[in-house]
């Protein structure tokens, strides 16, 4: 039998990357720098990407990097995985991007920058959850004392923990092979249980919405 074909896609930073895998070979893999503009540069890299399938191949299953990072990079790799999905009849599958970094183990934290004063912190396999910095603080002091990593997807400069402490977050970008690595380790009950989900951004907070104001048009009966 054919080894499968999967493609992955990590877009939440302003690093972005794509890999083909067949099995769990990488056949083609490409990054690119585009922050806003990613909804310019992903469609070349994702051309290249299928035309390394073979004629007739199509993809098993697309597995897209969910957050949390950039809203806009995110949501234009969700969009542009589902459509291949749709052409393909495969589904599209969002994993979080706190697992496509080298440092993402049992019981390392990912940390970060929530703004508005606050902060986030995720245990390993776990949602973003937001914390105040003090109660950030110390968890990190608990994980790096146990002797495990503590890591963001982006400088933790600004989220004020004590400089000894921020000096020990490393940075780590997460990259659509690593996404591709911890995908294939997962068990087939979890992936199984993703493939089920609906795929959306990791939300740190619920969107923001504006009620309407009285006179408008979709309030009147």
């Amino acid at each position: 039998m054919p080894e499968t074909a999967r493609l992955f896609i990590e877009s939440s930073t302003a690093r972005a990357s794509l890999a083909l895998l067949r099995g769990a070979d990488i056949v083609f893999q490409e990054t690119f720098t585009g922050d806003r503009s990613h909804n310019a540069l992903l469609f070349d890299p994702l051309e290249r990407a299928l035309a390394c399938l073979n004629q007739g191949e199509a993809l098993a299953e697309i597995v897209i990097g969910t957050g949390p990072g950039s809203y806009s990079g995110t949501r234009v790799g969700i969009a542009a995985g589902q459509g291949v999905a749709l052409v393909h009849g495969c589904p599209a599958i969002g994993l979080s991007s706190l697992l496509a970094v080298p440092s993402a183990r049992a019981g390392a934290l990912a940390v970060g920058d929530a703004r508005r004063g606050s902060a986030w912190r995720a245990g390993y396999g776990q949602e973003p959850v937001l914390c105040d910095v003090d109660t950030l603080a110390n968890e990190i002091r608990g994980v790096l004392g146990a002797g495990l990593p503590v890591y963001s997807l982006e400088s933790v400069a600004k989220v004020g923990l004590p400089e000894d402490l921020a000096s020990q977050v490393t940075t780590e970008q997460p990259t659509a092979a690593q996404l591709a690595k911890a995908w294939l380790a997962l068990p087939a009950e979890d992936r199984a249980r993703l493939a089920a989900q609906p795929v959306q951004p990791a939300y740190l907070r619920p969107p923001h919405v504006t009620e309407a104001k009285g006179g408008h048009p979709l309030l009147r009966r």
